[in-house]
């Protein structure tokens, strides 16, 4: 049974930065598509960015150039970090991951199958 376990979220002031961590089990696929996604309070669940396992990544454009997705296969672990927090960056974090996924069908905006519980980061002005 695929398991997601999402942590690192938190309170922080705009400018700030955070690490959010997501380990994975119970999956027994070499390839796979996991992601990162976000919803605000009265807001639509929104992605935020996605790596396949062969390392390519995609990003929402609200988030290029602030936000890095990352894994350390090692650890079985998917990161992002996220530097240069705005208050709009204030959302529920979600862990979310499809396996048995071709290189080249891995984007932001993929709807996946399994899903985390959640880290709530919070962005003060």
């Amino acid at each position: 049974q695929v398991q997601l376990v999402e942590s690192g979220g938190g309170s922080v002031q705009a400018g700030g930065s955070l690490r959010l961590s997501c380990a994975a089990s119970g999956y027994t696929y070499s390839t796979y598509c996991m992601g990162w996604f976000r919803q605000a309070p009265g807001k639509e669940r929104e992605g935020v960015a996605a790596m396949h396992s062969d390392g390519s990544t995609s990003y929402a454009d609200s988030v290029k150039g602030r936000f890095t997705i990352s894994q350390d296969n090692a650890k079985n672990t998917l990161y992002l970090q996220m530097n240069s927090l705005k208050p709009d960056d204030t959302a529920m974090y979600y862990c979310a991951a499809r396996y048995g996924v071709v290189p080249g069908g891995c984007r932001y905006y993929y709807a996946l199958d399994y899903w985390g519980k959640g880290t709530l980061v919070i962005i003060s002005s």
